[in-house]
């Protein structure tokens, strides 16, 4: 079973930035996609930002400018700047490793809070 390892959440300011990172316990010479995902209170979870195996990015449209999704292929780890951070920002974080279409793992969340 593959564990994915998140760290970086936190309560910053309006304006502020956070990173977050997240790494799988197993590396692979070929992965699908990694990515972050955000689920708010009483919302649905969504979309942030996703990389796949060639580097290509996809931002929501709510992040895009702001967030800067990266990833570390020889450590496995996916990374997410979060900068001008918005109090709707507020959430927690869930990465997603997807090593094959058929291969989908989550991370336990982390949390990011954002104040007015």
């Amino acid at each position: 079973q593959v564990q994915l390892v998140e760290s970086g959440g936190g309560l910053v300011h309006a304006g502020g930035s956070l990173r977050l990172s997240c790494a799988a316990s197993e590396t692979r010479p070929y992965i699908y996609d990694m990515g972050w995902y955000r689920q708010a209170p009483g919302k649905q979870r969504e979309l942030v930002a996703i990389i796949n195996n060639d580097g290509k990015t996809t931002y929501a449209s709510s992040v895009k400018g702001r967030f800067t999704i990266s990833r570390d292929n020889a450590e496995n780890t996916v990374y997410l700047q979060m900068n001008s951070l918005k109090p709707e920002d507020t959430a927690v974080y869930y990465c997603n490793y997807r090593p094959g279409l058929s291969m989908d793992y989550w991370g336990q969340g982390t949390q990011v809070t954002v104040s007015s």
